[in-house]
């Protein structure tokens, strides 16, 4: 018989209330602060970009990010889907169906008190419930760690320019790795100035179809200086960075060096027979914040 060590300490008992409040103070924070590492991507695009009309145009989205701090006003309009990552460590107690009451709750309650534009509508009748919640959304995305009583809540809203920026193409083996090259390469000039860029481009290699999705989602959402687990994955994205920003797209597709800040994997195990290679594109304004449940309190950061 196989047993299984458990923790001395008392289970870290995740109080919804907390994280309703949580959920709405990550959405506003999330929709008015830009994370550092974006700041420091636009630093980087700036000093190397060599054309005059895309350092003008990074001057004006520069300039943006520290009004918005300044005047604690919203870095776009488009206050996006909102997605909430949930990372949920060992030794937790809390009730799912009250996880995901709480987090809509402060989802409504941020669109109506910050406000914020609800961008989130009924896909046939278009209704808008001015929530910016609706049939499964927020959409929350659930994992586990083996990180003992802490539980993390991201919290990242995406806009509907990026979100347009949306492919999958399902290769097959005898495809190989050009064909994946071909198709994240083609896929950026065909979005172009549309997505809103410098962007981060996700890519998703494997997995199912709709797992290959979420992957390159994964992937556009994560922070800038980050690198994919897999080697070979990690390998591709510095291939991939260097072909996209050879494109000439620019700041706002205007023309330039800057296309991307970075071009991100992720990879998933997939079928004998079958390669899926999925886009997903986040605009310059690539924002996120997240807090940090432990028993020592909440931490709030990005």
């Amino acid at each position: 018989m196989t047993h299984v060590s458990r923790p001395n300490a008392e289970p870290l008992r995740i109080d919804p209330g907390a994280v309703e409040e949580a959920a709405k103070l990550l959405y506003i924070r999330a929709c008015k602060i830009l994370p550092d590492d974006i700041k420091q991507g636009f630093a980087r695009l700036d000093a190397d970009e060599t054309d005059g009309t895309a350092k003008a145009i990074l001057a004006t989205m520069i300039e943006n990010i520290g009004v918005a701090e300044r005047m604690d006003n919203l870095l776009c309009q488009d206050t996006g889907i909102p997605i909430f990552n949930v990372l949920i460590g060992r030794n937790i107690a809390l009730d799912g169906w009250d996880l995901k009451a709480a987090i809509a709750r402060g989802t409504a309650r941020a669109t109506r008190e910050a406000p914020l534009r609800s961008s989130v509508v009924h896909p046939i009748t278009r209704k808008n419930e001015h929530t910016s919640c609706g049939e499964r959304v927020p959409v929350i995305n659930i994992d586990f760690t083996d990180r003992d009583r802490e539980l993390r809540l991201e919290m990242i809203p995406k806009g509907s320019g990026s979100e347009n920026g949306s492919f999958l193409q399902m290769l097959i083996p005898a495809d190989g790795l050009a064909a994946v090259k071909r198709f994240v390469v083609d896929r950026v000039m065909q979005a172009g100035g549309k997505v809103c860029p410098p962007t981060i481009v996700g890519v998703g290699i494997g997995g199912t179809s709709d797992l290959c999705m979420h992957l390159a989602k994964m992937a556009a959402t994560r922070p800038l200086g980050s690198r994919c687990a897999d080697a070979e994955g990690a390998k591709l994205e510095a291939e991939l960075s260097d072909a996209v920003n050879g494109l000439g797209i620019g700041p706002q597709g205007l023309g330039g060096d800057g296309t991307s800040f970075a071009v991100h994997v992720e990879t998933a195990a997939t079928h004998i027979t079958m390669n899926p290679v999925a886009v997903n594109i986040q605009c310059h304004s690539a924002r996120r914040a997240s807090a940090t449940f432990t028993p020592d309190g909440i931490v709030v950061g990005f």
